[in-house]
């Protein structure tokens, strides 16, 4: 790899080894659409060269004892963070966010590290009461090598979750990251390599993303799939896995809710709100983007989110003062466009933003639209942009209902300050993450998943090695003599 001021040269890492292949993929800065690098397009060969590397890497590292487990996956994370700038560096590049939130999402990669880490000690079993002679004892034990496909829109954190998750807990790993932006598995791979972890244990590919899936995910090697990215792929994973009777752990899309009640303290809601629907272009799975908001406080509401959205700074990442750069790439500036004509043509009003910035660069307005019939797409489908959708309600009661109107379930935001509405949405709002009065809803500490059309299975958090373990009962009759 090389040194920072340069994006670096992009490999595969199979079996503790770098290597290239013959064809590859361009890497696109989508700030300025000039190509910056080359990724290699895995071959058939490669793919079962990893397989076999995991396979034999899993032997080694499943009977690693957790606290040499542990230590090791510190060490790396202490690389890591005292390489953040390189990094981050090479994050903007590739994806165009700013700098400074490049730099922030390493050390939450870092952190979820971390966790697992501290988590691979505390894989405990129990003991279950039995009669005299006799001992149940239940055993968490590593299920064995994983195929883990990570997406584009966070290149650093989300390749070290699946990471952490398998690493921790003694399994081997075989993780395609996501050819737009592979700089940040990259990373994390090399301060890995530079700590000894053992060959085989962690292995890096890239390519054609449907061959490399219906080459991996069928293979009576891989015993776990773990997916973040769109539901319409997650279904077809674990369609894959199914023939195979292979459990999945899928993260899936949202089109997160924001119930906001009349008792809200307008203001610093709106505001905050604003700048968490465009943080990281909106390109976020639990990004606040339908805001149901009481019609005492609408109007306020609304002109505050609106003022605070247009105002956001749009640039290249690697420019000082920026709060939001590019699109990942030309097909979202189109899915988005499309996205907020059809709204507009049903009857929404277009606050501000909708349309793209400039002729170079993957970059679009930070959008508010208000009013939004039922009937618009955006009311269903995910923008995975810097859209906010603002909507009129009369009662807690209608707000809840339009939330759960969708098929996703992942994240959702409440702002009150009443008891008695947030003991209601705790019950009844459809989301595996709920947060009241605040917009942070992932963090290394907390388990993090949906529910409905938005996955299965939990990251983080003390539950997050569940799926990389299987649960082994052992029961033992000994002789009374």
């Amino acid at each position: 790899m090389n040194n920072r001021g340069s994006y670096p040269d992009v490999r595969l890492y199979i079996d503790g080894s770098w290597r290239d292949c013959p064809d590859h993929l361009p890497v696109v800065n989508p700030a300025t659409e000039a190509v910056i690098g080359q990724v290699p397009i895995a071959q058939t060969s490669d793919l079962d060269d990893a397989l076999a590397a995991a396979t034999e890497g899993f032997e080694i590292w499943s009977r690693t004892p957790p606290k040499a487990r542990a230590s090791l996956v510190r060490a790396a994370s202490a690389l890591m963070r005292e390489r953040q700038d390189e990094i981050a560096e090479s994050i903007t590049l590739e994806h165009g966010k700013p700098f400074n939130q490049a730099r922030a999402e390493v050390i939450r990669g870092c952190e979820f590290f971390e966790w697992d880490a501290g988590e691979s000690v505390r894989t405990y079993g129990r003991v279950i009461p039995s009669a005299p002679g006799v001992k149940y004892i239940v055993h968490h034990q590593p299920i064995g090598p994983v195929a883990a496909f990570s997406p584009w829109n966070f290149p650093m954190s989300q390749p070290a979750r699946k990471i952490a998750g398998a690493v921790a807990s003694g399994c081997s790993i075989i993780l395609k990251a996501a050819e737009e932006t592979p700089a940040g598995a990259m990373h994390i791979v090399q301060a890995f390599h530079d700590v000894g972890l053992p060959p085989g244990v962690l292995n890096l590919v890239f390519g054609i993303p449907q061959d490399i899936s219906n080459h991996l995910i069928p293979h009576e090697a891989i015993k776990l799939v773990a997916f973040t990215g769109s539901t319409s792929v997650g279904r077809t994973l674990t369609g894959l896995a199914s023939d195979n009777m292979t459990p999945v752990l899928m993260e899936l899309g949202g089109h997160a809710p924001v119930i906001v009640c009349e008792d809200t303290d307008v203001k610093p809601a709106a505001i905050s709100s604003a700048i968490r629907a465009m943080r990281n272009a909106g390109q976020v799975c639990t990004s606040p983007t339908r805001f149901f908001v009481h019609e005492k406080i609408f109007d306020e509401f609304l002109e505050i989110i609106t003022e605070r959205s247009a105002a956001t700074v749009v640039g290249d990442g690697m420019t000082e003062g920026i709060d939001m750069g590019p699109l990942a790439n030309g097909r979202r500036l189109a899915a988005l466009t499309e996205l907020v004509a059809d709204a507009v043509d049903v009857g929404a009003e277009l606050m501000t933003g909708g349309s793209r910035i400039g002729t170079t660069g993957y970059f679009f307005e930070p959008t508010v639209l208000a009013n939004v019939p039922a009937t618009g797409r955006i009311m269903q489908e995910e923008p995975f942009g810097p859209i906010a959708i603002v909507n009129p309600v009369d009662s807690l009661d209608s707000a809840i209902a339009q939330a759960n109107s969708v098929p996703y379930g992942l994240a959702a935001y409440g702002f009150t300050n009443r008891a008695d509405y947030v003991d209601q949405m705790v019950d009844r709002v459809e989301a595996g993450n709920l947060s009241i009065n605040t917009l942070e809803a992932s963090l290394p500490e907390t388990p993090f998943g949906g529910v409905k059309s938005s996955g299965y299975g939990r990251e983080g958090g003390a539950e997050g090695l569940n799926h990389y373990t299987v649960v082994k009962n052992v029961s033992h009759s000994i002789a009374i003599v």
